[in-house]
């Protein structure tokens, strides 16, 4: 047994999965399609130890409890399975930003820990398998593991993983992002979600623009690409909206934002679009060329911070620890 850290990207889901048919497998209903942010992360420190007399998690700097802390061992009690041994471990876990909620932080969080106790307990596996690993702690991180842009298979002969799509060629995505803090938990959307009396038909309507996306991304049509994201984030968010306790989680920012986002391509001329997550945060879809201009536009207009990035690579171990 030893130490070992994970790093992963976030991730910005295109077409995103809402629901879970599985709980405790978390297994969606449908494919979902995300890509990862290179400039936003997590890493993750696991070490097993004799030493060690009880599990301890930090995440951010602070213990872990609860449903967080139960994510986590559902993750290494796995593979502490697998491995047939009884050995403590102490965790830690670190966002490269503070705040900002529907950026994926958890699916970059536990496709680090996946990373990290699996090779703190040497074991080794296939992209393919460490995110079905990943998966039973956040179901994107499945997706995170597999980085670029990734599709993430809800049943493929019996398995629920996430592969990297190839990438049509001279197409130089960028992403502008802003971080908004909230304090709704993810989960309290997932559960819920076939509760909206729309549900039904997003799935539907859902199973249609997994085929228009990855043919977009094959071709490296940003616009397509871009429109397809912003339709499916209204979407999700009409869902969640009007489930049960009717979850309303973008902010005034939001709107200011997406609102800015649309003047700016139809009033300039400038080739952008929005994504939502399950959070307040915006995402804004363009090329390379263009991505400086937007991110400083929208940062006069909202007095926000706004992060550029481009397109992150999939999850690695890296020799850095956190403790």
């Amino acid at each position: 047994m030893g130490k070992a850290t994970g790093r992963a990207n976030v991730i910005q889901g295109l077409i995103k999965y809402h629901g879970l048919r599985d709980k405790k497998r978390r297994l969606p209903f449908h494919d979902s399609i995300s890509v990862c942010a290179e400039q936003l992360y997590t890493m993750a420190t696991v070490e097993f130890d004799k030493s060690y007399t009880q599990d301890r998690i930090e995440i951010n700097d602070a213990p872990a409890g609860g449903r967080e802390a139960e994510r986590v061992l559902d993750v290494v009690n796995y593979l502490r399975k697998i491995t047939k041994t009884k050995e403590h471990f102490r965790l830690a876990s670190k966002n490269s930003i503070a705040e900002g909620k529907g950026l994926g932080f958890s699916a970059a969080a536990f496709a680090s820990i996946a990373m990290a106790a699996s090779r703190a307990l040497n074991l080794s596996f296939s992209t393919e398998r460490l995110s079905e690993i990943a998966r039973l702690g956040a179901g994107s991180a499945s997706r995170s593991v597999a980085g670029g842009f990734a599709l993430w298979h809800a049943n493929k002969k019996g398995r629920s993983y996430a592969e990297q799509l190839s990438l049509g060629e001279n197409m130089k995505f960028a992403m502008a992002i802003v971080p908004i803090a909230s304090s709704i938990k993810t989960d309290m959307a997932h559960a819920e979600a076939v509760s909206s009396p729309f549900f039904k038909a997003r799935v539907k309507e859902v199973s249609v623009n997994l085929r228009k996306m990855r043919n977009a991304i094959m071709k490296g049509n940003l616009a397509k690409i871009g429109i397809l994201a912003e339709h499916d984030s209204l979407s999700l968010h009409a869902v969640t909206m009007t489930g049960t306790t009717r979850l309303f989680l973008i902010t005034p920012d939001t709107i200011r934002i997406i609102e800015r986002v649309v003047d700016l391509r139809e009033k300039q001329g400038i080739p952008v679009w929005f994504s939502l997550d399950t959070g307040p945060s915006v995402w804004m879809n363009t090329n390379t060329e263009f991505v400086d201009r937007i991110a400083e536009d929208i940062r006069q207009d909202s007095g926000l911070t706004v992060l550029k990035s481009g397109v992150g690579g999939p999850a690695v171990e890296v020799m850095e620890h956190l403790f």
